[in-house]
């Protein structure tokens, strides 16, 4: 029998099982297995998970199963499109905008990592993010930082619009049953709901779209209802312990 897979991921926050959208992405992809996990220590993962829903796949915990071939298209469209016009936007908004960073983000961690990793570990993260963006537009990206940013937003906004048409009054993207697609988009468009951010522009716009809070709504609803279906978790519960996979064989 083959050691359980498991996950080590940033704690829950705002309202959400995790607070980084990478983690949160593999924790909802578990719900429509009946998957949930065990509990470890934060600091054995000080940086971001980058474990996807593949991964799942890989184990042969598949949510794509049933879709057909134009489905499986669009679930790779859709994904690029976030990556290109909304994964940006959201890095600005936790870790550029001074006021986002210093009054939400950078508290939270500071709050949330133990002394003394939380004096220098939130503002590693916040130059590796700014290190991410210049990856992505190049070292000019700040030299017109306000024509930059009007741009970002816009483009962002067109695509949370485009996600809610293709939505539509459906329970998730592809029907009633939830797919790989739903556990992306929820992990990107969740902590932009659920945070208390100072400098909400664009968290206003996606209010604005009923539908698309819905979904969120439901998804995390869903995720809280998932049995354990025996996995083994540790009763503390407190900022060092962290849900996990551990997925039995």
């Amino acid at each position: 029998m083959a050691a359980p897979m498991e996950l080590f991921c940033w704690a829950g926050g705002w309202g959400l099982p995790s607070v980084d959208p990478d983690c949160l992405a593999v924790l909802v992809s578990g719900a429509p297995l009946g998957r949930r996990g065990k509990k470890r220590r934060r600091w054995d993962l000080p940086l971001p998970c980058r474990i996807t829903p593949v991964a799942l796949a890989l184990q042969k915990y598949n949510a794509d199963y049933d879709l057909s071939a134009t489905q499986g298209a669009d679930t790779l469209a859709f994904v690029s499109l976030l990556e290109e016009k909304l994964l940006p936007v959201l890095i600005h908004i936790f870790w550029v905008d001074a006021k986002n960073y210093v009054e939400h983000t950078r508290k939270w961690y500071a709050e949330n990592i133990p002394f003394p990793l939380n004096f220098f570990l939130p503002n590693c993260m916040h130059k590796q993010h700014l290190e991410r963006l210049q990856l992505m537009w190049g070292d000019g990206y700040m030299e017109d930082e306000e024509k930059l940013e009007k741009e970002l937003y816009r483009d962002a906004r067109e695509c949370l619009t485009l996600l809610s048409q293709r939505l539509g009054s459906q329970k998730f993207f592809f029907g009633d049953s939830p797919a790989s697609l739903d556990a992306f988009v929820f992990s990107r468009l969740a902590p932009l709901l659920k945070a208390k951010l100072p400098n909400g522009k664009l968290q206003q716009h996606l209010k604005s779209l009923q539908n698309l809070c819905n979904y969120c709504t439901s998804i995390l609803t869903r995720w809280r209802r998932t049995p354990t279906n025996g996995a083994t978790s540790c009763c503390q519960c407190w900022w060092g312990w962290q849900p996990c996979w551990a997925m039995p064989s």
